[in-house]
C-alpha cells in the first residue's frame, strides 16, 4: 500500500495564494507522501488548455526531482448531458496522462438530470449508453497504457449498487472502479457496508472523513453541505469525523487490496495539517488491521 495526496486537498491555500499547484508537488513528498494525484480544474484548467503539455512535462520533471510517485489524473465529465464534448475532453486528458506517465486515470459518469425536471431518469434507464461511452474511453487509454475509473461522486452516481451496475455493464479489463470510502455518505449510505459491496472492484482509493449531523440538528452553516437526503456534512481530518475509516480498510484490505490510497482533505483546518494527520491515520489503521 501506498499513500498519496490529491492536490484538491490544497485547493483552499492555492485558492488564497499561499501555495502555487506546482508547490505542492515538493510540499507533498515533506509531508510524508509516497505519490501525489494531480486534478483537472487544480492542476490543468481548460483555460489554460494550450500550455497542458508544458505543463504536464514540468510537473513530471519535478517529481522525479523531489522523488515522488504521480498516482494518478482525475477529470470532472458528464457523459449524460454532455457526451461528445466531454468524450473528447476525456480523451485529451488521457493524452495529458500519457506525458505524466500515469498508470490510473478518473473521470465522473454523470451527475444526472435535476430531479425536478421533466428530464429525470432512472440510472437504469442510462446505465447501458453510459457503458458504451466508458468502454471507448477504456479502450482509447488502454492504447496509452492508462486504465480508467469511475469514482462513486456526483449524488447520481454514487451509490454502491449503481456504481457496481455500472462497472458490470461495461465489462472490460481495463476498467475499474475508484472507492471513495467518505463519498457513500453523501448518497445517505453507510460507508462500511458500500465499500464491501465495491471494495472486490477497486484499483484506487480515495479516504476523506465528514462530520455529519442530522436534518433534524441545527443548519451547521459555512463549511458544510447536503446529502442527497438532506443531512449535513462537513469535511474534516481524516479519523476526525463519522465515517467508519479503519472498517472501510479492513474491507478493502480483506479483498486483497494493496495499492494507492489517496488523501482527499475538504475540511476547514489546515490543508498542510489535514494532509499530514490523514496521511498518518491512514498508515496507522492499515497497519492495525
Amino acid at each position: 500500500m501506498k499513500v498519496t495526496v490529491s492536490n484538491y486537498s490544497y485547493y483552499r491555500s492555492i485558492k488564497n495564494g499561499s501555495i502555487t499547484p506546482f508547490e505542492c508537488i515538493a510540499k507533498s513528498k515533506e509531508l510524508g507522501l509516497d505519490a501525489i494525484e494531480f486534478v483537472d480544474f487544480v492542476d490543468f484548467p481548460l483555460d489554460k488548455r494550450e500550455s497542458w503539455k508544458e505543463i504536464a512535462e514540468s510537473y513530471k520533471k519535478e517529481c522525479e526531482r523531489v522523488g515522488i510517485e504521480i498516482s494518478c489524473l482525475t477529470v470532472g465529465a458528464d457523459l449524460l448531458q454532455n457526451p461528445e464534448q466531454d468524450i473528447q475532453k476525456i480523451k485529451d486528458y488521457i493524452d495529458v496522462g500519457e506525458i505524466l506517465g500515469v498508470k490510473f486515470m478518473r473521470h465522473d459518469a454523470t451527475v444526472g438530470y435535476p430531479r425536478d425536471s421533466d428530464k429525470y431518469c432512472s440510472f437504469d434507464s442510462i446505465v447501458d449508453d453510459l457503458a458504451d461511452k466508458f468502454r471507448e474511453l477504456t479502450e482509447y487509454a488502454e492504447s496509452k497504457g492508462i486504465r480508467t475509473m469511475t469514482e462513486n461522486h456526483g449524488y447520481y452516481s454514487q451509490d454502491s449498487e449503481r456504481v457496481e451496475k455500472l462497472y458490470t455493464k461495461i465489462n472490460h479489463s481495463n476498467f475499474g472502479l475508484l472507492c471513495d470510502v467518505g463519498n457513500f455518505m453523501c448518497a445517505d449510505e453507510n460507508p462500511a457496508v458500500a465499500v464491501s459491496r465495491v471494495a472486490p472492484y477497486a484499483i484506487y482509493v480515495h479516504c476523506k472523513d465528514f462530520i455529519k449531523k442530522s436534518f433534524y440538528s441545527e443548519d451547521p452553516g459555512e463549511g458544510s453541505f447536503k446529502t442527497r437526503a438532506g443531512d449535513y456534512l462537513i469535511g474534516t481530518i481524516i479519523g476526525h469525523g463519522n465515517v467508519p475509516v479503519k472498517q472501510c480498510l479492513a474491507e478493502l484490505k480483506a479483498c486483497g487490496y494493496d495499492g494507492y490510497i489517496a488523501v482527499e482533505f475538504e475540511g476547514m483546518e489546515d490543508p498542510f495539517d489535514g494532509v499530514r494527520i490523514g496521511r498518518d491515520n491512514i498508515v496507522k489503521y492499515w497497519n492495525q488491521i
